[in-house]
Parts: structure tokens; C-alpha cells; sequence
């Protein structure tokens, strides 16, 4: 009989064990899904950006637009750094926060520039937003390997 509760205690733990390794790949695979996803978004408003800049020199509504499409960003970036990474993605969670805080305070600075009726499209270009999402966007090989 104790024979028999030993192995019984071993396969519930084997068991329990290989339940949380398949969760711990569920979570890794939920994560790379939200963060590529995060990163298309981020790249995309890099594309779509410039040319609203430009187009908010002579056009009100295209300001508005532009707003629109920063203060959009920054709670898109609030989102993402408010999930929660699985264990294995710490690290590149944390270099994402890291270049969302630059690219939230670049975010910050030119809708500062626009509240002050600088409507410059050079003050984006010479921005820490353009760079950081370049940088955000180079991490998605290291995000999509999370999912093999």
C-alpha cells in the first residue's frame, strides 16, 4: 500500500510538473502574440507619423489627427507595459518598458512643441520618437523566438 501511494505521489507531481511547463509555454506564446502585436502598432504609427506631421503644418484637421494619433500611442504603450511577461520574457519586456519610457517622453515632448504652435515636421524627425521605435521594432526576431 505505501508502494502504491509513492508512485501515486510521484505521478501527481510529474503530472503537476509538466502542467506548469504547458502553462508556462501558453503564457510565452500569449505574450510573443501581445508584443508583436504591439510592435506592428508601433511601427505602423512610425509609417503613418511624418506624414501627418507634414500634413498638420497647413491642415487643422490634420492636427488633430495628429494628436489623436500620439496621445493613441501613448496608451498603447501603457498597455503593454502593463502586461505581464512570462518568466522567459523578462528580459526583452524589460528592454521594451525601457524604450517605451523614451518613446512616451519623445511622445510627451512634441505634443508640448504642438501645444506651443510648433507644428515643425523636423522636430519629429529629430525626436527620440523615430529612433526608439526603430529600436522597439529591431526586437521582434527575439519576440518571435519566444513562440518556438
Amino acid at each position: 500500500m505505501k508502494r502504491i501511494l509513492t508512485m501515486f505521489g510521484l505521478l501527481s507531481m510529474l503530472l503537476l510538473g509538466g502542467c506548469a511547463i504547458l502553462e508556462e509555454a501558453n503564457n510565452s506564446l500569449d505574450y510573443a502574440d501581445k508584443a508583436t502585436t504591439y510592435l506592428d502598432k508601433a511601427s505602423k504609427f512610425a509609417e503613418d507619423v511624418p506624414q501627418m506631421a507634414e500634413d498638420a503644418v497647413t491642415n487643422q484637421e490634420a492636427r488633430k489627427n495628429l494628436e489623436t494619433e500620439l496621445i493613441a500611442m501613448k496608451e498603447e504603450i501603457k498597455t503593454f507595459n502593463e502586461t505581464k511577461a512570462p518568466s522567459i520574457a523578462e528580459d526583452i519586456h524589460n528592454q521594451i518598458t525601457e524604450y517605451n519610457e523614451k518613446l512616451n517622453s519623445g511622445i510627451d515632448s512634441y505634443l508640448k512643441n504642438i501645444e506651443n504652435g510648433k507644428w515643425d515636421p523636423a522636430l519629429l524627425q529629430d525626436s527620440e520618437i523615430m529612433k526608439t521605435v526603430n529600436e522597439l521594432t529591431s526586437l521582434i526576431d527575439k519576440i518571435e523566438n519566444l513562440g518556438s
